[in-house]
């Protein structure tokens, strides 16, 4: 069967927020396969940043654009026939809390709206979380009653969110099922990712997406995405045509205590409180997976296929 793709690099694309890990690799990624992107940046030294690089390449334009700003949002989709929008913290508030999610559900709002008001916008790529999944109700501590695996039909429990302060589960919750109402309600063809942690550089152990970790890590969903699979994941679903719905986006999944050990030695590196090293039956401690990505991963063994092929043409040339 052949492969749904609907690449043309001759066409615009718009990335907002362009200041973060994965706004910025996208950028690059993007620009790197011949599109012209549109970086929409709130931040003002990133701004700047992208500014000087748009000197050097006429492919890249800069925009500056507050999701909570409509008018910007609307001139930075002004050509273009997809957006890829992600939510970034503002660098004055890097931390979630419940009016931290208030706002990431008015950027929602705002930037479907902006879309659906926007006759090029072909396709929306929403970035949203596996937080926005793994979350669930009554039955959340009893292993015994969880379902086999958790997959992109399963949305988190709001007020299970709101009852334990999971902020960003909430968070990311309620924006996902705000940006869907809205695509479903004005007919725009939207796409979502739903990540795991993202692990870069910078990851500490202040990350929104750690609070719950240990529950995450015994119920066998603490998922992982490494920054180049992530970028992927996004580019494949855009230029499939046959991509539609939600999709859960991993490559690793921590469910033994060393693995565990092993990120919590990342965040904390020099911490004198680093557990000692276990004993050999002790590494044994096994938590069984219970969530899955089989619906991504389906897509992207055509869109890996297509990049090998490109690869394997670029050195014949």
């Amino acid at each position: 069967m052949a492969p749904a793709f609907m690449w043309n690099s001759s066409k615009t694309v718009c990335v907002m927020d362009a200041s973060g890990q994965l706004g910025s690799a996208l950028v690059r990624r993007l620009l790197q396969r011949g599109y012209t992107v549109h970086a929409a940046v709130h931040d003002r030294e990133e701004l700047q940043c992208y500014k000087r690089q748009s000197i050097e390449n006429k492919k890249l334009r800069v925009f500056n654009s507050d999701p909570l700003d409509y008018h910007s949002i609307m001139d930075a989709l002004k050509g273009c026939c997809a957006l890829f929008y992600s939510f970034e913290l503002p660098s004055d508030n890097p931390t979630y809390d419940e009016y931290m999610g208030e706002l990431e559900v008015r950027a929602a709002h705002n930037v479907l709206e902006a879309c659906a008001q926007t006759d090029t916008i072909d396709k929306v790529v929403f970035t949203s979380s596996a937080t926005a999944v793994i979350w669930r109700g009554q039955h959340h501590h009893n292993t015994t009653t969880l379902p086999p695996h958790l997959d992109e039909k399963n949305w988190s429990d709001v007020n299970f969110c709101k009852k334990f302060k999971l902020w960003h589960g909430l968070s990311k919750t309620i924006a996902e099922k705000t940006a869907w109402a809205l695509a479903m309600d004005r007919g725009v063809n939207m796409v979502s990712i739903n990540g795991g942690l993202l692990m870069c550089p910078n990851l500490s152990i202040k990350d929104p997406y750690l609070l719950g970790a240990a529950e995450m890590f015994k119920d066998g969903v603490f998922v992982t995405v490494d920054i180049e699979f992530l970028v992927d994941a996004h580019i494949c679903v855009f230029e499939d045509s046959s991509s539609y719905g939600r999709y859960l986006c991993f490559n690793r999944i921590i469910n033994c205590n060393e693995d565990a050990d092993t990120l919590a030695n990342m965040l904390l590196p020099s911490s004198p409180l680093s557990s000692p090293p276990h004993t050999l039956e002790e590494n044994r401690v096994y938590h069984q997976q219970r969530i899955s990505n089989e619906k991504l991963n389906k897509l992207m063994v055509e869109y890996e296929s297509g990049l090998q092929e490109e690869e394997a043409s670029a050195d014949d040339v």
